[in-house]
């Protein structure tokens, strides 16, 4: 049977119960080594930009940013990037003394005095901004939580959840509509005026704003009409304080394709609470996506299935939009799953973190990512990867993060090499490459995904590589060459980037040391080494011949490889 008829075939229950029953030992088996893989790349066959959609990053803690760990790691993510990162983050304007916890954060921006007038205090915020600034990243600016003067329901308002306890724990005062709107839109302008007269305009102009996240799950406590007017009256504030700043929304979960159409309606269509008038701003559609992983037979088994029909779905409802058409779209979360302060500990479905399959998903993901932008002809421009760090942690717990401790985990280096791939995205040709509507029907489970992202600049030409399964299980390496055409020049210098066991991987350096929960400083500095992108073997130098360039490699099972041709 042929691999697209044994991926169209199985129906999602079918596959589940045949889990139970046989286990992985069939699923995605390295084919007999011989015959490699043949990936062909044409670097005269262009398909567009290559975005760096990946240059987004998002979490729940934004005290964590000014912190110790926080900081580190801020700085390696802007370094790692050709172009300024954005950053998402929750809680910017929830109530409370600037105290960082699990998925809680505060800034105490606005406060009452007892005659009900407002008072603004911009210093936790500004902190927070001025460390991506200096760094030359920019913020997603998210206009939430309600302050605890504002709320309609302020009491209990700071939460103390743990994880392992209900999610919906999370949800108190702050998850509320504001009792009077009025002031909401004005402290809405006035965070604006103050950014821009401390960062100015042009500075301030390059940013996104956002209001609030989730609108149609846990995080609010208001209808959808209440949700609109609070849009109306945020996006008015900030227009009035500037302009020229882009506005948008909703940043729904990924299933909320009803709730998205509806809000484009309104946008739209209908009266703005604000204004009174027809519509309401809108420069950029942000919307979720994640995935589904399980534990089965003590194997996590992701769904990459979920997290893509979540993109695709909201893609349908924006093209019932013409007149939206050119609009920015943003994810606003773009995960393997929805709970990142989840560890394995709670979560055991989540050990997949520490590890290369975090690195291979997200590899595999995101070049599907690019080919629903195309299909659909988006003006897709981020796709935020809700995973940053969480400050005095146990080492390597299994939290959605992109270093423990100060220690890069491995898919942070996805990103490094990301980073490294400029230019224009080229046609790649994979015979192990499942098509995008496969994936979309039926995931990842059969053999293993072996594609490729490729891309080419002035004189370099670079191709991501990936040897992708749902079932989180190694195997051998199997044999891959990677042949580029097109070359201009008759001799090069190619260089191998790898993340797999044995390079670009701080967890299996430390279980290698004994999984110390207290490393040494000695220890800690080798850590820190083998967190860093690694090259396979040192660059070489090779002979082009007729255009043609022939590039062969041993991948494992969720390993990756980046290789860059320079001429």
């Amino acid at each position: 049977m042929t691999l697209k008829a044994r991926c169209f075939s199985w129906q999602p229950l079918v596959l589940f119960f045949s889990l139970l029953v046989v286990g992985f030992e069939s699923w995605g088996q390295a084919a007999p080594q011989g015959k490699p893989v043949r990936i062909e790349v044409n670097l005269q066959q262009e398909l567009g930009p290559m975005k760096p959609i990946w240059a987004w990053f998002g979490y729940d803690e934004p005290n964590y940013t000014y912190m110790k760990d926080g900081r580190k790691l801020l700085t390696e993510i802007s370094q790692l990037s050709p172009v300024p990162v954005y950053v998402r983050a929750h809680n910017l304007l929830t109530s409370g003394n600037g105290e960082a916890a699990m998925k809680w954060g505060s800034t105490n921006v606005y406060t009452e005095d007892a005659e009900g007038r407002p008072h603004y205090d911009w210093a936790l915020v500004d902190s927070i901004f001025d460390t991506y600034v200096k760094r030359g990243m920019k913020p997603l600016a998210q206009l939430g939580f309600m302050p605890e003067a504002m709320s309609t329901h302020p009491t209990p308002y700071r939460h103390y959840w743990q994880p392992g306890q209900p999610y919906q724990n999370i949800i108190t005062g702050w998850a509320y509509p504001p009792k009077d709107y009025q002031k909401w839109g004005e402290l809405a302008y006035q965070w604006v005026r103050h950014c821009v007269q401390r960062y100015g305009q042009k500075e301030v102009e390059s940013w996104y704003w956002e209001v609030w996240n989730e609108p149609d799950g846990f995080y609010w406590k208001g209808t959808q009409a209440e949700f609109f007017k609070l849009y109306d009256y945020a996006a008015d504030g900030v227009k009035r304080a500037l302009p020229t700043a882009h506005i948008g929304g909703p940043n729904v979960t990924g299933g909320a394709q009803k709730y998205l159409d509806a809000f484009l309606k309104h946008c739209t269509e209908e009266t703005n609470y604000a204004t009174g008038k027809i519509g309401s701003p809108l420069d950029a559609v942000l919307f979720h996506a994640k995935g589904a992983p399980k534990l089965v037979n003590g194997v996590v088994v992701m769904d990459v299935r979920q997290q893509l029909r979540n993109i695709d779905g909201h893609f349908k409802i924006l093209a019932k939009y013409p007149q939206l058409k050119s609009l920015p779209i943003i994810l606003g979360e773009s995960d393997p799953e929805g709970c990142a302060a989840c560890g394995m500990q709670t979560n055991p479905e989540n050990a997949y973190r520490n590890g290369t399959m975090y690195s291979s998903y997200t590899a595999a993901s995101l070049a599907r990512e690019y080919a629903l932008m195309d299909s659909y002809q988006a003006n897709l421009i981020g796709s935020t990867n809700w995973s940053f760090e969480f400050e005095n942690q146990p080492w390597f717990a299994g939290f959605r993060d992109l270093a423990t401790n100060g220690v890069d985990k491995p898919v942070l280096n996805v990103f490094r090499m990301f980073g490294m791939m400029k230019g224009n995205r080229i046609t790649v040709q994979s015979p192990r490459m499942y098509p995008l509507q496969t994936v979309l029907d039926s995931s990842v489970r059969a053999r293993t995904d072996i594609g490729a992202l490729a891309a080419k600049d002035q004189r370099t030409a670079t191709v991501l590589v990936w040897n992708y399964h749902d079932a989180n299980q190694t195997s051998p390496g199997e044999p891959v060459q990677v042949y580029l055409q097109g070359l201009p020049a008759g001799a090069v210098t190619v260089t191998h980037y790898r993340i797999d066991n044995e390079h670009s991987n701080s967890y299996e350096a430390w279980k290698k040391m004994g999984s110390p929960a207290q490393p040494t400083a000695a220890q800690i500095a080798a850590l820190e080494k083998a967190g860093q992108l690694q090259m396979l073997a040192k660059p070489t130098k090779q002979q082009v011949k007729g255009g043609s360039l022939a590039m062969s490699m041993l991948l494992p099972r969720q390993g990756v490889s980046l290789l860059k041709v320079d001429w």
